[in-house]
């Protein structure tokens, strides 16, 4: 029911231009660029005997398959049908499975619900920026969505996974110093439902009186706003490849002003969010048959893990629970509200769904338009913070 981001638009350049595979909530499909600009998105076997359309010739306004020649346009209409009589009107019987797709903030969006059912896009911010004012990136990650969503709403693993043995040796941007999250690693978290999700403040004892609150945004299904000081801010999407994968996108943006080259750079060669990535693919550099390149020197003299790069770090911890985690086995604390409050959201939707009663976020865009909020304070109460300081955590468009 909702819109998910699949792909960057930088995956598929031109009109005309070859076509991709495409594996979304385990269904493989293949996506193109027609002649006009507009994408396609479609199952990825042909409707006559089966072969992949990857291998197919896009042309025309059209992807057609290279075995007998049927051709379907983006909405999965069969227009052409060369190996049968020119008299027949068997294409008009066919219609290939074809999903809506949608292009914001540099990135293709997918609806695989009723078509009868389209949402508008959510109003999310970084994606109705210019594009002088934000970027997108992707990578694959070895789990399923939630055990890397519920990393983004876990607040006091910061403190040791992402650490560094002489926290004044830490680098840092735009978020919590080193030295305040070093100062207390059991923050106190407090949960605040919302009609798009929840958001949760995690309060930290900082000395003086004075305390620092992280408010995160966990926006249904799977979207996460990281709490910042100054811009740029940044967020993620993590959606399902498959039961065991992950696309995972990362966003950064400023609304005040362009990126600069050094935002861009920084997270381009992995000192920060997103990861390292091999040459022509979304498969970080840094992933489990290596290790995450671990350096056990680095670990015992300098860092908490001897990984370098925040998002390697959660990566290894997350794929090493192993793709599908019997959560049966787990001991949740009180650290872990926010975790819980995610998994009741995500079930209420699906029971609600299945009783008919279809979800609140997917159809109201303008609830979306919201930020995260990284702040220092004499104020120890959530609500408290969130009237004195919040007024950035709605954005009015």
């Amino acid at each position: 029911r909702f819109w998910l981001p699949t792909m960057l638009s930088e995956e598929l350049p031109e009109p005309d231009g070859p076509p991709i595979r495409l594996r979304v909530l385990g269904e493989d499909l293949v996506a193109f660029r027609d002649t006009n600009g507009d994408v396609g998105v479609l199952a990825a076997n042909c409707s006559h005997r089966g072969a992949s359309l990857f291998f197919g010739r896009n042309e025309e306004c059209g992807l057609r398959c290279v075995y007998h020649g049927w051709k379907y346009d983006v909405a999965g209409n069969c227009v052409d049908m060369p190996n049968e009589p020119p008299e027949t009107s068997f294409a008009e019987k066919i219609h290939h499975t074809a999903y809506l797709a949608r292009e914001q903030g540099g990135v293709i969006w997918v609806f695989m619900g009723p078509k009868e059912r389209e949402p508008a896009l959510p109003g999310l911010e970084w994606a109705r920026l210019p594009v002088s004012h934000r970027m997108a990136t992707k990578w694959i990650q070895e789990t399923n969505y939630l055990q890397g969503f519920e990393g983004d709403i876990d607040s006091s693993h910061s403190s040791f996974l992402h650490s560094y043995l002489k926290p004044t040796e830490s680098p840092h941007e735009s978020t919590i110093s080193p030295v305040l999250k070093a100062m207390d690693k059991s923050p106190k978290i407090v949960v605040s439902n919302t009609e798009y999700g929840f958001r949760y403040g995690a309060r930290r004892a900082i000395g003086d009186g004075k305390y620092n609150w992280r408010v995160t945004q966990a926006l249904m299904p799977t979207f996460s706003l990281i709490p910042f000081i100054t811009f740029p801010a940044g967020g993620r999407a993590w959606i399902p490849i498959d039961d065991n994968r992950t696309m995972t996108f990362h966003f950064i943006f400023n609304p005040d002003a362009p990126l600069t080259e050094e935002n861009r750079a920084s997270r381009l060669v992995g000192r920060a969010f997103p990861p390292e990535l091999i040459p022509g693919t979304f498969t970080p550099k840094r992933n489990r048959d290596n290790d995450y390149l671990l350096d056990r020197e680095l670990q015992r003299t300098l860092s908490y893990t001897g990984i370098f790069g925040v998002n390697d770090q959660d990566r290894s911890v997350q794929e090493s629970m192993g793709p599908i985690y019997d959560r049966r086995k787990e001991h949740l604390g009180t650290a872990d509200l926010a975790v819980a409050a995610a998994r009741r959201c995500l079930l209420k939707l699906a029971r609600d769904l299945e009783q008919g009663i279809e979800p609140y976020p997917a159809t109201h865009p303008e609830i979306y338009n919201v930020r995260s909020m990284d702040v220092n304070t004499p104020i120890d109460d959530f609500g408290g913070v969130v009237e004195e300081h919040g007024s950035g955590l709605l954005v009015h468009a």
